[in-house]
């Protein structure tokens, strides 16, 4: 029995697998724990294994690869058109093997386990932003339900907070009291754990090579850069720096037929914690920096004169991608300007 193919359909506690011939041709299809999989595979001949990109897959395929197979990682997407009829976990995994052998398909890079950490830091950092924001709204509106109003900045609700609990004037009964008292004890924990976080991420955008590289760059602080190397570590998924663009959905939607191209809005693919803060980037770059200094700013201003702000904004997020990836792909240092040789 020859086997050309595996493809392996992941789940929480079992993980399905289903290998195929030099032919195409189903060889065997089997059911397994995780244990009992690595178990499995230790003592497979050596194969080309495809899984989808989930959870999970970047550890799983870390040790196929240590027992000598082959591995390769498949965005769900570009398997979902290999499904035959009705969905079950076994035509998923021969789904995921018949996609692998196809020599135009798109891989995910396995991460190691710093990309890993990175990863987990920003996805901690985002939930609690995101909780941060729920509270203070919460904390908003019952205030606004008695007649207690604030400015839109969550600084000045953090600065009165103390005199709104403590004022006696104010149209708040006893039990209201206590649930604001609860919700500002909840926000100020998650200011400490996000400033707890930050400075981590600090940290390690000031120790990692490829994150300070990143950090010369124009609007690329120590959180866009631990953000990218976290996503694509040295860049070398990607074979220039527009793809790199176009994955993270900062180039137009295209909808063309019969010889004629249609442009829509930004596609907004990909890693959409990664495209927001670089374009928060980018709007910085755009609002602060002196252009006669950094080498798109004439670029930035011709395009300021003939197109919307957000589109100079998302544009000038493109470009900084793109360099972005030639710095990590390159391995060299950010040159604002072009290095003129002398004849």
């Amino acid at each position: 029995m020859q086997i050309h193919l595996v493809g392996i359909d992941l789940g929480k506690t079992t993980f399905h697998v289903v290998a195929l011939g030099e032919s195409g041709k189903v060889l065997f299809k089997k059911k397994f724990t995780q244990k009992q999989l690595i178990a499995f595979t230790a003592n497979l001949q050596t194969s080309l294994i495809g899984m989808e990109a989930c959870s999970g897959a970047h550890f799983l395929g870390r040790a196929l690869r240590e027992q000598g197979h082959d591995v390769k990682l498949i965005p769900a997407q570009f398997v979902k058109p290999f499904v035959k009829s009705n969905k079950n976990d076994f035509l998923d995994a021969e789904a995921i093997a018949e996609a692998v052998d196809r020599k135009n398909m798109r891989f995910v890079p396995i991460k190691t386990d710093d990309q890993l950490d990175l990863q987990a830091l920003h996805r901690v950092r985002d939930r609690l932003m995101t909780r941060r924001t729920s509270v203070i709204n919460q904390i908003r509106a019952f205030l606004l339900e008695r007649g207690v109003v604030f400015a839109k900045s969550p600084t000045r609700l953090r600065e009165r907070m103390p005199d709104v609990l403590e004022n006696a004037d104010e149209n708040l009964t006893p039990p209201m009291r206590n649930v604001l008292s609860w919700l500002w004890d909840e926000w100020k924990d998650l200011e400490q754990q996000l400033d707890l976080l930050n400075l981590e991420v600090k940290q390690i955008g000031s120790d990692d090579a490829a994150c300070r590289r990143l950090q010369q760059i124009p609007g690329i602080g120590p959180l866009i850069a631990t953000a990218i190397v976290a996503a694509i570590g040295n860049g070398a998924a990607f074979h220039k720096g527009r793809e790199f663009a176009a994955w993270m959905g900062l180039v137009p939607k295209q909808h063309s037929t019969g010889g004629k191209s249609k442009l829509l809005g930004i596609s907004k693919r990909g890693n959409q914690y990664l495209r927001k803060i670089l374009i928060h980037g980018a709007r910085s770059v755009v609002l602060n920096s002196k252009r006669d200094h950094v080498q798109i700013g004439a670029w930035m201003t011709a395009l300021e004169a003939r197109a919307p702000h957000n589109v100079l904004v998302v544009a000038v997020a493109n470009k900084l991608a793109r360099i972005a990836w030639a710095v990590l792909s390159s391995g060299s240092d950010y040159r604002a300007f072009p290095v003129h040789i002398a004849a």
